[in-house]
């Protein structure tokens, strides 16, 4: 009787997991190590020169796809190994680069490209996002019980807006004659292009990352600091403790599962950064690994997609997610075994 009542509580929870996680990623390495292609044919054709008397002929083979009863193109599928991954990494190059100490010539292979602006854009916003989540925690924490709400609510703002249209809007306020970047021309007295270089574009893209998601690790470092003991910080404060002593040894310990859920949540998000790109349209300086992806599947000038590149990509930047999870799991696991034993 336990046994049928735990499967009837795991077994839809277990088949759904195995139909929309398992069987789209078998699918995805299954397409990256597999290409679809036309299958073409050599055709025998007459070919004339203009003119009545003097007209020559002669026969040309030409290649030309095949197609099948109802005129649709034939395709076969082929098993191609690592081939789109070689393709996509061209590790001879990136070797000789290296070798070279050459970041310009790496920089021309587009998933390198990505590659570095993807993990830029991780590393720097986490720290920024938790620090900035956690400052306006603590000062909203410590404001009067009547100004609170009206505080959080505005707070919570930047979050509610979706991050393509808040994109967008970060870019008219600096494209062209957006309204800052004449004010910035007007206080500095020069010519301003915001867009015109990569590394303004991706400062922007930072700021806007990180406004866009601080109010996510504020309002769970907020609810996390009302569970803190008042006794325990009644007894530091008698103890002479200071602020950030208080903060150091009481709040944060407190507060270290909650960091490490919003640093794990920031990770697989901004791992994944695509909407940024599209709405800054910084596509001709800075591309992300989600970007890279999406662009392969696009269709091309004779209207066919890069399928198994596009898998291959898709495969790289979950190994990369997994990589960077490693880290803040590992610590947690360490914390987990060190709790049991004490």
């Amino acid at each position: 009787m336990k046994n049928r009542t735990f499967l009837a509580f795991v077994g839809p929870s277990l088949f759904l997991m195995l139909l929309f996680i398992a069987g789209p990623l078998l699918s995805v390495v299954w397409q990256s190590v597999h290409v679809t292609r036309a299958v073409y044919e050599e055709v025998e054709t007459e070919v004339c020169t203009p003119g009545f008397l003097t007209q020559k002929c002669t026969m040309e083979i030409r290649t030309q796809p095949q197609l099948d009863e109802k005129g649709q193109q034939i395709t076969e599928t082929i098993f191609v190994g690592f081939e789109s991954y070689k393709n996509l990494l061209q590790p001879e190059v990136a070797l000789e680069s290296f070798k070279q100490g050459s970041w310009a010539k790496l920089s021309n292979i587009d998933f390198y490209k990505a590659l570095r602006f993807t993990l830029t854009f991780t590393l720097i916003t986490l720290p920024l996002v938790l620090g900035m989540g956690l400052l306006v925690a603590l000062t909203i924490n410590q404001t009067l019980q009547s100004l609170r709400g009206p505080i959080i609510f505005i707070s919570l703002l930047p979050f509610v807006i979706t991050p393509v249209i808040g994109a967008l809007s970060i870019r008219w306020l600096f494209v062209g004659d957006g309204i800052l970047t004449v004010l910035l021309e007007w206080w500095l007295e020069r010519d301003i292009a915001m867009f015109a270089q990569g590394w303004t574009i991706e400062v922007l893209m930072l700021s806007y990352r990180v406004w866009h998601v601080t109010p996510f690790a504020f309002i769970v470092f907020y609810a996390g600091l009302q569970t803190v003991s008042r006794d325990t910080l009644e007894s530091a404060i008698v103890d002479g403790a200071t602020r950030w002593h208080r903060l150091k040894l009481v709040i944060l310990p407190h507060l270290s599962p909650l960091i490490l859920f919003v640093s794990i949540i920031h990770l697989m998000d901004s791992y994944r950064v695509f909407e940024e790109v599209i709405g800054f349209r910084s596509q001709a300086h800075v591309i992300s690994l989600q970007w890279l992806t999406y662009d392969f599947l696009t269709l091309d000038d004779t209207g066919n997609r890069m399928i198994s590149r596009a898998s291959a990509s898709s495969m790289l930047t979950m190994i990369g997610i997994v990589f960077l999870l490693i880290f803040p799991l590992r610590g947690s696991w360490r914390e987990h075994r060190k709790r049991r034993s004490g």
